[in-house]
């Protein structure tokens, strides 16, 4: 962070963590993207984590983005539906 990267990848940050721990997690990604000087990549499979940080959602299937949006564009049941095995 100090050298002020205008991307952030952050790849399953809450994978093996335990439950308090994630939510300061979440915490700290949303002062960064509060600040609103770089864009955050997160790939996370805890959905709940993933849809209250986000503004866009890519969807992944076998490669290609099966769905995109906003959350003004997709609702929280469609995406579920389209991530849920």
């Amino acid at each position: 962070m100090i050298m002020k990267p205008k991307v952030l990848l952050l790849d399953e940050p809450t994978e093996g963590i335990q439950p308090n721990i994630i939510q300061q997690i979440g915490r700290v990604i949303g002062y960064l993207r509060g600040k609103g000087d770089m864009a955050i990549i997160l790939v996370e499979q805890y959905f709940e984590f993933a849809y209250g940080l986000a503004d866009s959602f890519y969807v992944f299937r076998r490669g290609s983005v099966s769905m995109s949006g906003t959350k003004a564009e997709l609702s929280k049941d469609v995406l579920r539906a389209e991530v849920s095995v």
